[in-house]
């Protein structure tokens, strides 16, 4: 028998409505070290400064592997184009599968799995975090930076739903 999860408040409900309609991009946030291989699909990152180059990554603080990520202390995080939708959903959610059996990997720097057609691979160490409410806050500073020769388009969540955005041309 399960436990219901508890109803959530109006506040939530409007705020998890509200980010449904603001478009993220999709990416394999992955690690590797002495805590293992681990990774988990993400739409929290973004840019926090070009010198020196750093991301900022959010990680559920309940994830499976929230502290493989903090205890190895390094992350990849690879941006997805249309092609990686199914692979995104596999690392979306624990089934005991071996995920990282679906791709191809390299590695770079850090020893973090690169995937090797991502659209854009961000190498990185964890040199921050902080935890607010449900999640961590990591700061990576970027060690390598790699872009793919394949499609120029980005996978996008939005609308609780996968999308693909094309660049203009």
């Amino acid at each position: 028998m399960t436990t219901p999860s508890p109803a959530l408040p109006p506040e939530a409900l409007a705020f998890r409505g509200g980010m449904s309609r603001l478009g993220a991009a999709v990416n394999l946030v992955t690690t590797d070290g002495p805590s293992g291989r681990h990774g988990l699909t993400v739409s929290a990152v973004c840019s926090v400064t070009d010198s020196p180059p750093t991301l900022l990554v959010c990680i559920n603080s309940n994830a499976f592997s929230h502290d493989a990520f903090l205890d190895n202390g390094v992350l990849c995080v690879n941006v997805l184009n249309s092609a990686h939708t199914e692979l995104s959903r596999a690392f979306a959610r624990w089934t005991g599968e071996d995920r990282f059996a679906k791709a191809t990997w390299i590695t770079r720097d850090t020893g973090a799995p690169v995937l090797s057609d991502a659209s854009a691979s961000f190498d990185c160490r964890i040199v921050d975090h902080q935890r607010k409410g449900t999640h961590s806050v990591l700061f990576c500073e970027v060690r390598s930076t790699t872009l793919s020769d394949g499609p120029d388009e980005g996978l996008i969540w939005f609308g609780r739903g996968f999308h693909t955005l094309k660049a203009a041309e």
